[in-house]
């Protein structure tokens, strides 16, 4: 079905989920010239974005009547499938012209089946769309952003997209920006035992580890986690969390779950996925990504 967006007004763009991504995705917007109108299911942090400048209504369904694209940004599939389809959900107010755009990070076969319920029911367009960057990012507008769907569709809220990232990139269908995600977390998320363990070698064996960014950013070595990441773990700064140990947990187990579906081999990401397993069962799951470092710093028994 070709959707018709010529009369649709993205000066006012509906958020679902107002954590640390999107207070940081909603003071981009504002300083953007957009409205952005919110929800959440926690109070205090739709009190906290009301005071920032967020227009904040009383369910998901409230903020798809007011708005022709809706972005979500929560946790988990089962949390994406509660504030579309649950009651209040964005499909009691969905109708052709409007478009979601999912910046979750999900399951692509899930995505692919909501995206086809809802435009079914409803009409409305789905655009999966998960991010790279964290917060800081998001609110400097420089996130990478992987999208599936419709080019279209893709096309018509590009715009809005561009303003909360320094790069879109159309990767195919509706569930191509998830498996993009997947990707993308294979190369970073197996990154954090390796920079954990190159730290504790390297402080082991007497090297000034603060300047390894520095001896080494140039060379093959050098990554933009190198340079971000490094200086936190040799710090030991695991507050303020930027994400949490069990979100990367979850994108993991995603990542298995692909994986097995296509046959694919993943045995470097199954080792960093047991690694943070463990790290999430000893207590550590509301921490910081780089908190894996506190397995590498135990005491040996």
């Amino acid at each position: 079905m070709t959707q018709d967006f010529s009369r649709a007004d993205f000066s006012r763009v509906g958020q679902i989920g107002l954590g640390y991504m999107g207070a940081a995705m909603a003071k981009r917007l504002i300083e953007c010239g957009r409205t952005p109108i919110g929800y959440d299911i926690d109070a205090a942090k739709m009190a906290a974005q009301a005071e920032a400048g967020v227009t904040c209504v009383e369910a998901p369904a409230a903020v798809a009547r007011e708005v022709d694209a809706v972005i979500v940004c929560v946790t988990s599939t089962a949390c994406v499938e509660r504030a579309v389809f649950g009651p209040g959900g964005v499909a009691e107010a969905g109708a052709a012209g409007k478009v979601l755009i999912d910046i979750s990070t999900t399951e692509a076969e899930a995505t692919r089946d909501m995206a086809a319920r809802l435009a079914k029911e409803t009409g409305m367009a789905w655009i999966d769309a998960p991010v790279s960057g964290g917060p800081p990012a998001a609110e400097q507008g420089r996130l990478a952003m992987m999208a599936g769907g419709d080019a279209a569709v893709f096309e018509a809220v590009k715009p809005l997209l561009d303003d909360l990232t320094v790069k879109a990139t159309l990767m195919g269908p509706v569930g191509a920006g998830q498996v993009t995600k997947m990707i993308n977390q294979v190369l970073c998320l197996t990154l954090f035992p390796i920079l954990a363990e190159a730290l504790k070698l390297g402080e082991n064996a007497g090297v000034e580890v603060a300047r390894i960014p520095e001896a080494l950013g140039d060379g093959y070595a050098g990554s933009n986690l190198l340079q971000a990441m490094f200086p936190r773990m040799v710090a030991r700064q695991y507050e303020p969390p930027a994400a949490f140990a069990r979100q990367v947990l979850k994108d993991l187990d995603m990542v298995y779950e692909l994986a097995k579906k296509t046959a694919t081999p993943t045995p470097m990401t199954d080792q960093a996925r047991a690694l943070y397993r463990l790290l999430v069962a000893r207590g550590h799951g509301a921490g910081d990504p780089i908190t894996l470092l506190k397995l590498y710093d135990e005491e040996p028994v």
